[in-house]
C-alpha cells in the first residue's frame, strides 16, 4: 500500500491482525476441544476396565507393613592383625573388604596413604583410597602437592 494513507495503513494492519488473532484462537480452541475429547473418552474406558475387573475378581488387600524394632548393634572395632604390608598389592585382586579394610585403616592412620603413595604411586591412591578422601589428608597434612621425599642417590 504504496500511495495510501496512515489511517487506510492502521486499518488495514488492525484488521490483518485481528484475522490473525482470531484464527489462532479458533485453532487453539479446536485443540482444546480435540484433548478434552480424547481425554473424557480415556477415562469412560479406564471406568469400564476398572468395572469389569471388580466384576471378575476379588480384590487382595495385603496386611500393612510393621515397624520393624530398632535395635543398635555394637560395633566391633577392625582388627588389622591379619594384614601382611610386605606383600605386593594388586587392587583388581582385592576383594570389597579388603578394599573397605584398606580404607578403614587409612582413616585410622593417615600415614597410610603416604606410604601408598611412596611405595605405589598417587594414582594408585585415588584408585584405592577414592581420590577426595587422596585430597583430603594432602590437604590436611598440609601438602598441595605429592611429596617426593629425598632422593635415592647420595651426592658425591
Amino acid at each position: 500500500m504504496p500511495h495510501a494513507s496512515e489511517t487506510e495503513r492502521r486499518a488495514a494492519t488492525d484488521r490483518q491482525l485481528h484475522e490473525t488473532v482470531t484464527a489462532k484462537a479458533s485453532a487453539k480452541a479446536s485443540e482444546w476441544k480435540q484433548y478434552r475429547a480424547q481425554r473424557a473418552e480415556a477415562k469412560a474406558a479406564r471406568a469400564e476396565a476398572t468395572a469389569a475387573q471388580t466384576d471378575n475378581e476379588v480384590p487382595v488387600v495385603l496386611p500393612a507393613p510393621r515397624p520393624a524394632a530398632f535395635v543398635v548393634a555394637p560395633v566391633a572395632e577392625p582388627q588389622f592383625g591379619d594384614v601382611d604390608d610386605d606383600q605386593e598389592l594388586v587392587l583388581e585382586n582385592l576383594t570389597r573388604e579388603q578394599v573397605l579394610d584398606w580404607r578403614n585403616r587409612a582413616a585410622a592412620d593417615h600415614r597410610l596413604v603416604f606410604d601408598h603413595i611412596d611405595r605405589y604411586g598417587e594414582r594408585s591412591a585415588q584408585r584405592l583410597f577414592t581420590r577426595a578422601f587422596v585430597a583430603q589428608v594432602q590437604r590436611l597434612s598440609g601438602l598441595e602437592h605429592l611429596e617426593l621425599g629425598c632422593t635415592t642417590w647420595v651426592h658425591a
